[in-house]
């Protein structure tokens, strides 16, 4: 004789509709603002960090961008203190643009007193 015609047996008492496998374990808890894989580094940290390094070296007018991208960036940090770990990186980045900035500032007021001096030398001749 062939089984191919018999139904199969039913499933043992108290299984459920899922197979045996019970109910799906809970959803995990995050931290306020922090995402599944816990709290992540601010995504313009490092931008916001290479600038203000630019501004020290080469390119002072990076200076005031990395500022205000620190500062911006500070604020979303503190609103949100448990999602972003990297507060460090980018308030390192924001006083370099600071520092930056007032070097621009040096810089911008030492060019009009040696274009003053070269106005006045030359008007004396």
């Amino acid at each position: 004789m062939s089984d191919y015609g018999t139904p199969p047996p039913p499933p043992p008492p108290g299984s459920g509709s899922g197979g045996g496998y019970g109910a799906p374990p809970p959803a995990p808890e995050y931290g306020y603002g922090a995402g599944p894989m816990g709290p992540r580094d601010h995504p313009q940290g490092t931008i916001i960090l290479i600038l203000g390094i630019l501004s020290l070296v080469c390119i002072q007018l990076l200076g005031p961008v990395a500022w205000v991208m620190g500062n911006k960036a500070i604020r979303e940090i503190d609103a949100n203190p448990g999602a972003y770990t990297n507060r460090g990186t980018v308030n390192a980045g924001r006083i370099c643009g600071i520092i930056g900035t007032a070097l621009l500032v040096v810089g911008v007021v030492l060019w009009i007193i040696l274009l003053a001096a070269g106005v006045m030398s030359s008007g004396n001749s």
